[in-house]
């Protein structure tokens, strides 16, 4: 699928038929995360979906920030999540906190006070528990149930003042404690967190609303039409629409629910997330091995493959688990089209050309893209002395292996071809010097008469440039790290997830943006890392392999 293609799904085909009826006549939707942590590669499918959809209906999505707990809430995370969905290409036409509306949340809160649907209760976290009943018994009523209006609304008013600690009590939704739906069981929608210093609001308020009771009326006020989220809140649905049905504000959306997207080989669980920084498994929320937005762009996936993988596994009321090889072939097709080439040298053996000029350095020419002649052409350096890869030599192999051989023929990609006639080793035996000649005449031609073995990369040693380079792969050794109920998802780290060469490049990558992309030939898809070259250094992170290879299996 290609991103001029509009997607089809249930969700689109609700808002088609609500524009169609009149019901609508524009559409709005929200982007609403907590500030708690990085955005990972889930919430890309939220964004994608719920920017996607106002711009193909020529409508608007708001980012809001649903910052009801201030414990775990930063401004870090804030500024992180706001770079990250401008990075995937979009803009919001509105930016709100959650906290904007606590005032006006809190007068909501009274107004049920006041119509007789909502008490403050005295139970302690581990009382409410046992209040609420199980799944196949009902829940017993609160012994605070009945409290007078004037009581729930003295207390509440000191609730806000800061008079009580925390856990002592809470403002409760009084619904049905017989209700087969657990969310319906009395509710909090408030809770004491007295002292507490909120990025936005700092100490002015004692409590806080539970999301439960936000959300909606959050999605009231700012008039969405259309309340997009995942199937975990299925269950609340009738919560949200019993608070709106409740006070009195006029707008009332229809929320929507959508199956949120797991990943093999990795974990989506923003708490688990956070445990691999603390613990320190990764470097931090940027490691390119995280599934964060902020992990995938430093490694350096562009924001049209993620939309694309976005779009290619499409919306659905069904859970499921997306193979990473559809995610990694989205970052080929786009990196194939649009990556420059060039030669790197990740194991470097050193080979001397006897017969070519001592000192001398030619200037060879190379496509940037062998399918693309726009992009024009490169200087290669040759000279007396390269680098080529270790695992382009063996001293002797069968016909199947297309490399260079004692004794045989192989093309140097853009220049030569070369014929091994001598092997050096040291002490230990390790080899570390191949003596070869050049037949000066297959430059852009082949040998008469003789069939050359294969086609090897390389990069002069005179002139090559010595970089580090990053080999990223899976960050879990099985598809479903947390879904062993006996081991911790820790025990699944791969420790292969990063291998560190000491490469030499062409010289032009010393010229390497930060962040810009290559496909270093034979190799994979490379980026410059962003991080390591605002401290000066040349570090190169692959991307991804250039063919599957976790699929041979």
């Amino acid at each position: 699928m290609t991103e001029n293609n509009k997607p089809t799904n249930f969700i689109r085909q609700i808002i088609e038929e609500d524009l169609a009826s009149g019901k609508h006549s524009s559409i709005r939707t929200r982007f609403p995360p907590e500030p708690n942590g990085y955005l990972h590669i889930g919430h890309a499918k939220s964004i994608v979906l719920n920017f996607g959809v106002a711009e193909d209906y020529n409508g608007q999505c708001n980012l809001r920030f649903d910052d009801t707990n201030p414990h775990k809430e930063d401004e870090e995370y804030v500024e992180a999540i706001k770079d990250d969905v401008r990075w995937l290409g979009y803009q919001w036409a509105g930016q709100y906190f959650a906290s904007d509306y606590f005032e006006q949340l809190y007068q909501f809160a009274v107004e049920l006070i006041e119509s007789g649907k909502a008490y403050v209760c005295d139970l302690n976290a581990d009382q409410v528990r046992e209040y609420r009943g199980t799944l196949t018994e009902p829940g017993k009523d609160s012994p605070f149930r009945d409290r007078s209006v004037e009581e729930n609304l003295d207390l509440f008013k000191r609730m806000r003042a800061g008079e009580f600690e925390d856990g002592t009590r809470t403002l409760r939704a009084r619904i049905d404690m017989a209700s087969p739906n657990m969310n319906m069981r009395d509710p909090a929608i408030y809770r004491i967190r007295r002292g507490a210093v909120h990025h936005q609001t700092g100490d002015t308020w004692s409590i806080y609303p539970m999301y439960d009771f936000t959300h909606p009326i959050s999605d009231a006020l700012e008039g969405i039409t259309h309340s997009l989220c995942t199937l975990e809140f299925e269950d609340h649905r009738p919560l949200y629409d019993w608070i709106l049905d409740n006070i009195t504000i006029p707008c009332h959306p229809r929320q929507i629910e959508f199956a949120r997207l797991n990943l093999e080989y990795t974990v989506m669980s923003k708490r688990k997330l956070t445990q691999l920084v603390s613990e320190e498994h990764v470097e931090g929320w940027d490691d390119p091995r995280m599934p964060t937005i902020a992990g995938l762009r430093r490694r350096g996936y562009t924001p049209a493959a993620i939309r694309d993988f976005c779009n290619r596994i499409g919306v659905t009321k069904s859970d499921g688990t997306v193979e990473m090889s559809v995610l990694e072939a989205s970052i080929r097709e786009d990196l194939d089209r649009t990556a420059p080439r060039r030669m790197t040298v990740l194991d470097p053996l050193r080979v001397v050309i006897t017969n070519y000029p001592e000192e001398q350095e030619e200037i060879l020419q190379g496509p940037n893209h062998p399918k693309d002649e726009s992009m024009g052409t490169r200087e290669l350096k040759f000279a007396r002395e390269l680098w080529i890869d270790r695992a382009d030599f063996r001293e002797e192999a069968n016909k199947k292996y297309k490399r260079l051989i004692t004794g045989g023929e192989v093309r140097l990609r853009n220049a030569y071809t070369i014929i091994c006639e001598k092997v050096i080793k040291d002490v230990s035996g390790e080899i570390k010097e191949l003596q070869c000649t050049y037949d000066p005449n297959t430059l852009g031609k082949n040998p008469e008469g003789r069939k050359v073995r294969g086609v090897i990369h390389w990069v002069s040693a005179l002139s090559g440039v010595p970089a580090e380079v990053r080999l990223y792969d899976r960050l879990f050794t099985v598809p479903a790290p947390d879904g062993d109920k006996d081991k911790p998802f820790q025990q699944f780290l791969n420790p292969e997830s990063l291998t560190v060469c000491q490469a030499m490049l062409e010289p032009a990558l010393a010229e390497a943006e930060p962040g810009e992309r290559f496909q270093f030939e034979r190799e994979g898809y490379f980026c410059r890392d962003t991080k390591a070259a605002n401290a000066g250094e040349l570090v190169f992170n692959r991307v991804v392999t250039l063919r599957d290879s976790w699929g041979k299996g």
